[in-house]
């Protein structure tokens, strides 16, 4: 996107997330800022691109787990980011066409986006909710959401690449496990986290400290810190794992290691 074409009530002079990770994506829709911001972040985590690339890839193979061999036709897709093909709702409805999903965010140029170009097939839906994880009783109420899904039946909760901007001020475990109540037996939570496992001390202290100099809220979890997000819950094989590693038989090869995608990642049927 020209920096000049910005739809109204967007600031373009802050950094956001969903559009730095679009610019590490390839994407066009960001701004001089998140530019900026990604370049910074690559000075201190060299494949940051390769770690954006393969949380994307972590998701297409959940969702196609998920609705190919779980059988789940509903997903909520929460902290969705810009549009970057492939969506949920294009690789789930690619399986099975009704299909249904409600994509969550809170930047209005997600907004714009999300309607512009998340169209369902003919037998499913998709809706947009603009609300805050932060709310979880907001997004859980919403009409469109409703209108969508049928929170009596399972569900795919998607949380991927969000819960590492959460720290442990904002309650990230109690507002993981109050979307995971609210979903049926049979539903599935699928996350992604960002770690410094892989890094030396010094390089961690470097990427902490330019987390905080942009102002960013940044919540990277060891292992076992999120491990916790599926306490009581059925963690599916091959269990918590990096990224590049999760069910990632049919992707090219030479696969990423785990140190250079520095995510965790994980899949979790609720009981």
């Amino acid at each position: 996107m020209a920096d000049r074409q910005v739809p109204p009530g967007i600031d373009t002079s802050t950094m956001h997330p969903a559009r730095r990770y679009d610019y590490l994506l390839g994407g066009k829709d960001n701004f001089e800022a998140d530019r900026v911001n990604a370049e910074m972040l690559t000075r201190f985590f060299p494949t940051a691109r390769i770690s954006a690339l393969e949380n994307r890839r972590f998701l297409r193979r959940a969702v196609t787990f998920l609705a190919r061999e779980a059988g789940i036709r509903q997903f909520l897709d929460i902290g969705s980011g810009l549009p970057t093909a492939p969506n949920v709702h294009e690789v789930a409805q690619g399986i099975a066409p009704a299909t249904r999903v409600v994509y969550v965010d809170n930047d209005p140029i997600v907004l714009v986006h999300a309607r512009a170009l998340l169209t369902s097939s003919a037998e499913g839906a998709t809706a947009y909710v603009d609300a805050d994880l932060r709310d979880p009783d907001r997004i859980l109420s919403d009409a469109g959401l409703r209108d969508t899904l049928d929170l009596t039946q399972p569900v795919g909760l998607m949380l991927v690449a969000v819960m590492h901007f959460f720290p442990e001020e904002m309650r990230p475990y109690a507002l993981v496990g109050q979307l995971v109540a609210a979903m049926a037996p049979g539903s599935y939570l699928t996350m992604s986290n960002g770690t410094l496992d892989y890094l030396s001390p010094d390089d961690a202290a470097n990427l902490r400290g330019a987390f905080a100099r942009s102002g960013e809220p940044a919540a990277p979890r060891t292992r076992e810190e999120f491990a916790r997000f599926f306490d009581g819950l059925e963690v599916i094989a091959p269990g918590i794992t990096s990224v590049a590693d999760w069910r990632a038989d049919t992707e090219p090869e030479p696969r990423p290691t785990a140190a250079e995608a520095a995510v965790y990642a994980g899949v979790a049927r609720i009981p």
